[in-house]
């Protein structure tokens, strides 16, 4: 026969059992939803607020297209694109300008940055470029090759040596042979094809993004010294970044396979 002590130690065994059931239960349910993977993604997805992007002048027509995409996946986020020679957006950002991205046209101007310790992590090749002769609709002075750009008066023009486009047609003409005497360097390479637009040039050595993007407005004139200059395109996030996350979400899009195929199809080169 059992006595009141065993009872009242046997409930409370119960109890005590019951409850840690319980315990267990809401601990369940409480990992479950913490590991729940549309609620991780939500939380990592909070991408809102202004995104700075520096790029270089001839990412200009992809960037756009890139840029409107992010805001399609992001609706918080804005972004703002600052186009230019990228020797002058890299003294820009060693020079305290705020911004979130950098995307050079060269390593030699992304060195400027990473040399001053304003990136943050390692700089990523996305996408590289060619260059091409961009002339007249039509090609009314039959230009065929880089030994014609330096018939006695035509006009070319070509890129401030300092900036890559730049020094890349140094590098394709030092690889032929060739001394080219234009009639101005430009600031950058939207500013040199726009040069040929306006019938101010007969020709500029561009890159072949550039002339794609002009459409009729030019004529593009490959050239085999051309495989002497291209450049590669690297990207990193800043590290003085107002937007941090937004600058790795847009870095993480430019070198997704949505990114690279708009990349591409504007006539840029897989890295």
């Amino acid at each position: 026969m059992m006595t009141r002590t065993a009872r009242r130690t046997r409930r409370t065994v119960r109890v005590v059992a019951t409850g840690a059931a319980a315990l267990l239960a809401l601990s369940a349910c409480s990992s479950s939803a913490t590991s729940d993977p549309s609620a991780s993604a939500a939380s990592s997805d909070e991408i809102s607020g202004p995104v700075t992007v520096f790029a270089a002048a001839s990412l200009k027509e992809s960037f756009t297209t890139l840029g409107k995409r992010f805001e399609e996946e992001h609706p918080g986020a804005k972004v703002t694109f600052s186009f230019g020679g990228s020797d002058s957006l890299a003294a820009s950002i060693t020079g305290g300008a705020p911004a979130d991205v950098f995307a050079s046209a060269s390593p030699r101007t992304m060195a400027i940055v990473t040399d001053a310790g304003d990136a943050s992590g390692t700089p990523a090749t996305f996408v590289r470029n060619q260059l091409e002769i961009a002339t007249l609709p039509g090609n009314p002075d039959r230009i065929s090759s880089l030994a014609d750009l330096t018939r006695s008066g035509l006009k070319v023009v070509l890129c401030d040596e300092e900036v890559p486009c730049g020094a890349a047609a140094r590098k394709a003409l030092e690889a032929s042979g060739l001394k080219l005497t234009p009639v101005s360097y430009e600031q950058d390479v939207n500013a040199a094809l726009t040069k040929v637009e306006l019938k101010e040039a007969d020709a500029a050595v561009v890159y072949k993004t550039d002339v794609k993007a002009a459409g009729d407005k030019v004529e593009g004139v490959d050239f085999p010294e051309s495989s002497e200059a291209i450049n590669d395109y690297p990207i990193v996030a800043l590290k003085e970044a107002p937007n941090a996350g937004a600058a790795k979400a847009f870095i993480e899009l430019v070198r997704s396979a949505e990114g690279q195929k708009v990349l591409t199809g504007d006539g840029f080169l897989q890295p």
